[in-house]
This record gives structure tokens, sequence and C-alpha cells, in this order.
């Protein structure tokens, strides 16, 4: 698309020249200047217009030369209970200058949270018996952060304070396992999604307004969607910006946008796209954030635009059967993906994806396709779990199976530990990869 964009301009600027600064050469010609003063016009009008130009066709390949550019800025001490580190997620800043704060969640069943400076670990919250599933802070508030659990709950806990117990507790039905949530944007709702037991499947809502109001209580769930889906929900993200959105993907290849303002799920849901395999991963994307994406546990990616539901123009962007053959054997190859994320400065989608031993390739999404932008060494030593962009700092947070968060920064240098040997952790909570029904057809366009 900035290809196109790119030769429209080159198109208009020649047209521009042509007409504007035409004559003024033909009035120069009329005074016998022409010879002299050529290479004048001519210097003046390149340094006028190839910056402008330049500049246009820069600003995508200046965020994926800084994207390429990512060295290790940090490493966290190890803890002595080693584990997988399968979820991460920063928190907005607690006052302007100050650092983020960190939260992962991890395959012992604990949630930590860090100091996103220095990742230095500054709490520790266990699931009592309970896997975690996932983790997010507040929008409106830094200190809160909150991680569903099998065990059908959605806790809150205060970093601020030192104690285990969560401040809130969003309780779900007694059938309910939680392996996906999230928080809508404007910290108004919470909705996670459910294991299938027998034939149900549920996205269960919450009201989550006044939680530091009322400590310690129990909330109880505002209703469910128990019809768009007919396996495990894997993944649930709210829109960025507007509330009332939520997306969400499961086992059963689907991925569905719901406006959640609507009175029943008939009408909540605004359109269904069929991955054809289990969803691992999804987000927003674009400008204004009206594209969905997901990538798949068989490594697929799909990428769709909503934006076109009302049109006759396809929805489909893209979709990647095996991102792995985006990635040559040259490169060390690509073996699995861990998810994406879009740049809002650059209007790019980038995935991330890597090897067993740890290596990371950043890839560039366009509807050409995937292309690799450039591979980070170094730092893990086996398969990456999980990872988050932060925009505000510019920065890649990485988690792995060897048990590292690693903070990557553009042309950082190190300053903390070296590299550790791989860890072969036994973990409880191992990505399940189902054989699935590629027959499944979209319900809406």
């Amino acid at each position: 698309l900035s290809l196109q964009q790119d030769v429209i301009a080159g198109f208009l600027y020649a047209i521009l020249i042509l007409v504007i600064f035409h004559p003024l050469v033909d009035l120069i010609d009329n005074f016998n200047l022409t010879y002299k003063y050529a290479p004048l016009i001519i210097i003046t009008l390149l340094g006028f217009y190839l910056p402008q130009v330049a500049g246009g066709m820069s600003a995508v390949e200046k965020v994926e030369q800084q994207l390429a550019g990512l060295r290790i800025a940090r490493r966290c001490v190890p803890s002595e209970e080693p584990a997988y580190l399968l979820d991460i997620h920063t928190s907005s800043a607690a006052q302007p200058g100050a650092s983020p704060l960190v939260a992962v969640s991890c395959s012992n069943e604990s949630l930590r949270v860090y100091d996103g400076a220095a990742l230095r670990l500054l709490r520790e919250y266990g699931a009592r018996g309970g896997v975690l599933a996932g983790v997010r802070f507040a929008h409106t508030s830094a200190s809160l952060v909150f991680s569903a659990c099998s065990q059908g709950t959605v806790k809150c806990w205060d970093v601020r304070s030192a104690t285990q117990k969560p401040v809130q507790v969003f309780s779900g039905y007694p059938s309910n396992a939680f392996i996906s949530f999230d928080v809508s944007c404007g910290d108004l709702v919470v909705c996670a999604g459910t294991e299938k037991v027998e034939k149900d499947t549920f996205l269960v809502f919450w009201d989550a307004r006044g939680i530091t109001d009322c400590a310690s209580a129990t909330k109880e769930p505002l209703g469910v969607y128990s019809e768009s889906h007919n396996d495990d929900i894997t993944k649930i993200c709210f829109h960025p910006v507007e509330p009332n959105l939520v997306v969400s993907g499961s086992t059963d290849g689907l991925v569905n946008v719901f406006d959640i303002n609507k009175d029943n799920e008939d009408d909540a849901l605004i359109s269904t796209c069929n991955s054809d395999s289990s969803v691992s991963s999804l987000g927003w994307a674009g400008e204004g954030y009206k594209q969905v994406y997901c990538t798949t546990h068989d490594e697929g990616f799909c990428w769709w635009d909503t934006a076109q539901l009302d049109t006759e123009e396809p929805i489909t962007l893209l979709h990647v059967l095996d991102a792995r053959e985006s990635v040559s054997a040259e490169n060390q190859g690509l073996h699995y993906l861990v998810g994406g994320f879009y740049h809002e400065k650059a209007g790019k989608l980038f995935l991330l994806g890597g090897t067993s031993t740890g290596d990371i390739h950043l890839l560039s999404c366009s509807a050409r396709g995937l292309s690799l932008v450039g591979t980070l060494r170094g730092g893990h030593s086996a398969t990456v779990r999980s990872c988050c962009w932060s925009p505000t700092e510019e920065s890649l947070l990485t988690g792995g199976e060897d048990a590292q968060l690693l903070l990557w920064k553009p042309g950082a240098v190190e300053r903390s530990l070296t590299k550790k040997a791989s860890l072969k952790i036994s973990s409880s909570v191992q990505k399940r990869v189902r054989v699935h029904n590629t027959s499944l057809k979209s319900r809406k366009k």
C-alpha cells in the first residue's frame, strides 16, 4: 500500500513541476539566463522535494530498521523457582517520567510484577491451585493487575499492597474453567473465555467499575455469550479505543467480533471470520484499529479488514497457511509464531516468531505477504512463549521456556547477567494443538 502511495505522490510531484515550474524556466529563458541559472533551479527543486519524498518512503523503513536494531537492555534476575513465562503485559506510567510496571504469568501458577526499567521483582502472587490464563494491567490505574484462573475466577490485585489477597474477585459459574480474558479500554468490563465442558463454551462478562470501592467483594457475572463458539475460547481482545468492541478466537477456528452494547448475542455478533485452524493469538490493527488479525497453533496467519463488512470488497487482507515458509533456512528458519503488534507510528503490523534455540524473528505484514525485518540473537536459549511491545518506551519484552524475561531496546548495551544455559522445565500448561475441523464456514461475511 505504501509503494502505491509513493508512486502516486511521485506522479503528482512531476505534474506540479511541469505545470508550475516549466513556465518559470521559459520566462527565465526569455532573458537568455537558462544556461546560467538552470543548474541552480534544478538543485533548488530537488532540495525542496526530495526530502519530502524520501521522508514519506522511509517512515516504515525507519521503524523496521529500529526493530532490527533491538538489543538486550536488561535481563531479570533468575527466580528461585524457574518457570515458563507465558504472558506479559505492561502498565501505563503511574506519573510522567516514571517507568511502567511489567506483569508476567508463569507456568508454576504464579503472577510476577517487575519494575519496568531494571526488571527487578516487586511482587509475586499465587493462583492457589489454579492455572493462570494471561495477565493485564488496568488501563486507568497502573497499580491494578488482573489474571484469570482455571478455577473459574478472574482476580485483581493492587501491587501497592504487600498482601496476597486480591482486592476484587470476579466469580464465574460452577463449571467454568477460564483459559483467556481481557479488560475493556476504560476498565468498564471484564470478559473471560472458558474451556469446553460437555457441549458448552462461554464468554462471561462482569461489570469492572468501582474495584477499589468494594475491596475483597466478589462480583457475579452480568451475563454470557454461549452460541458463537463451539470449542475452547483461547483468546479475547477488547478494542484499544472502543470499549464496546471485543474479538474472540477459539480452537473451532472462528474469530468473532462483538458489539457488547447490543441487547443480545445474535445482534452483538458483528462478524465471524474463519481461520481454518485453532487460534493462538489475536489483536487489532490498522488506522482506527478497524482490522483484526490472528495467528494459529499450526503457525498460520490471518488478517481481515472489518471496515469492508458493508461493502462488496473482500475483507481478507492476507491468509498465510504456514508462516514458517516466510523465513529461509539461511536465517535459521522459523519454527513458531509468538504473536503480533501494530506499530502506530509506522502504520504497520508486525509478527514475532522464533526458533527452538531462542532466536527471535520480526516479520512485517503487507497484502503481498510476510517479510523478514530482522533477527534478534543472543537472548533466549529456548522457545520464546510471550512478547509485549511498548509504544511509549519503544521497547520489546520477551519471555520464554528458559525462564528469562528480556527487555530489548534499539541499540542498547546489556548491563546485566550473562546468557543462561537452556533450562529444561516441566510445564503444566503446554499448549494443546488439536485436529481442526476445516469444514467450518463463516456465519457472516
